[in-house]
This record gives C-alpha cells, sequence and structure tokens, in this order.
C-alpha cells in the first residue's frame, strides 16, 4: 500500500507509470485494419493507484493533471511501437495551463523518434479548463503541428455541445455507455445517429468505445460507424505485444 501523501511521488518516480496500448480499428469490407493504439496508463504496481480510474481520480482531486498527464505521455513515447497513429490522453487543464506542454510533447516526440503528425491528442476532462483563452491557443499549436485532436467520453461529463464547438475535434470518441447494449436499445442507437450527424457536420470520425459483442458492431456499422475499440478487437497491450500487432498488421 502507497500513503497518500507519498502517493504522488511514487507516481512520478521512474517506473511508476506502466503504459499499456490498446487497438482502435477499422472495419472494411472484408475484415478490420489497426488504425491506431490509444497509450494507457496504469499506476505504481501493488497499489490502489494501479487501476486507471484511482490514478486518475487521485490526480484530479490534487490537481496534479499537469505532472501526471507529462509522466504519462514520456513513459507511453517511450516504449511506444512506430509505424502507428498514437492517441495520447491529456486533460483539458493540463493544455490550458501548461504553456511548455505542446514544446515537451514535440521534444518528447523527437527523442523517441516519433512524428508529431502520427499524434492525436485525446481530450478528457472532468470540468472545464481553468484558462479557456489558453486551452483554445493550445488547440491552435496542435493543429499548426499536424497532430489530431479527438474529443474522450463524448455523452458524458464536460464533453458535451460547448467542448464540441470549442475543440472541433478530428475524431469524436463516444463513450461505452451509448454503445453497450445498443444493438437491442432504440434510445442509444437514436443518440448514436444524432452525433453521427453532428461528426458529419464538423468533419469528424466517430470511434466507438466499449464495443464487446459482433451485435454491437452490427448496430454501429449500420449507423455508419467504423472506427471501433473495445475488448472484442483487443484488450490493453504490453509495449511487447502492441509491437508485435503492429508487425503483424503491417
Amino acid at each position: 500500500m502507497i500513503r497518500e501523501h507519498h502517493a504522488l511521488d511514487a507516481i512520478l518516480d521512474p517506473g511508476g507509470i506502466t503504459p499499456v496500448y490498446q487497438p482502435i480499428v477499422r472495419l472494411q469490407p472484408i475484415g478490420t485494419k489497426l488504425a491506431s493504439l490509444e497509450c494507457l496508463s496504469r499506476g505504481p504496481k501493488g497499489s490502489n493507484f494501479e487501476a486507471a480510474n484511482v490514478l486518475f481520480d487521485y490526480v484530479r482531486l490534487k490537481r496534479e493533471e499537469t505532472l501526471v498527464d507529462r509522466a504519462c505521455i514520456a513513459a507511453a513515447l517511450a516504449s511506444a511501437p512506430m509505424s502507428v497513429r498514437l492517441a495520447l490522453n491529456v486533460h483539458a487543464s493540463t493544455l490550458a495551463r501548461d504553456a511548455d506542454f505542446i514544446p515537451f510533447l514535440m521534444e518528447t516526440a523527437k527523442q523517441n523518434e516519433i512524428g508529431v503528425q502520427s499524434l492525436t491528442v485525446e481530450i478528457v476532462e472532468h470540468a472545464p479548463p481553468w484558462d479557456g483563452v489558453g486551452f483554445l491557443k493550445a488547440l491552435d499549436r496542435l493543429r499548426d503541428l499536424g497532430i489530431c485532436i479527438a474529443l474522450d467520453d463524448v455523452g458524458l461529463g464536460e464533453s458535451n455541445f460547448k467542448m464540441m464547438l470549442d475543440v472541433r475535434p478530428d475524431y469524436l470518441k463516444v463513450d461505452r455507455y451509448f454503445v453497450d447494449g445498443c444493438h437491442e436499445d432504440r434510445d442509444r442507437q437514436a443518440v448514436l445517429r444524432m452525433i453521427c450527424d453532428l461528426a458529419a457536420h464538423f468533419e469528424a470520425e466517430i470511434v466507438a468505445e466499449g464495443v464487446e459483442n459482433e451485435a454491437v458492431v452490427e448496430t454501429l456499422t449500420e449507423t455508419g460507424i467504423t472506427l471501433m475499440q473495445g475488448y472484442l478487437f483487443g484488450r490493453p497491450l504490453s509495449a511487447a505485444d502492441a509491437a508485435a500487432l503492429v508487425h503483424a498488421a503491417a
């Protein structure tokens, strides 16, 4: 067990963050194609913070999103497979208040021989950005670098219509709440169709999260959604297993 007042130090220590990589696939007329990997993070092994939800609930409570976002990205890019698009989770508050975050991201990618144009910044947030002007400027800088922008957890929390207008993302990631069971729920299907209409307006693509069975896949494809992520297509993988997946896909 990690005592609370030592938790942040343990998280930020070398090896405190373990990166894992979950496939995002594109359904094609015949089979599926690996589209990208989402870089996920686990906290110190053997601690309560190993679970991602506990880790990030604690980080947000302590308002240490910036430090931990940097640590997660450094760990993810140091071990990431090459030759595949990588999605990196970043809090909106980090983009808003950390003026040096984007130079850090550029330098970290360069050190690991990863082109920034192969990156997607996936914005996660459970509260509005503290500095709206700084947030919008950061988005412009990311776009100028050729980095794609995704909005996570669409339909929940702060990933609402206002955030869509502010971010104008390249990808809308639909939360699993609206995906799971959609094959037998007309209300969920109606929400998915509405999000598809919004995505078309913003010229964005939809990624459906939490896909776990073929019946859901059929409903999603009928709705026009072809990018999917979930246990049906792969659980989060170690760096070695992710590299093997990328090699096989190539």
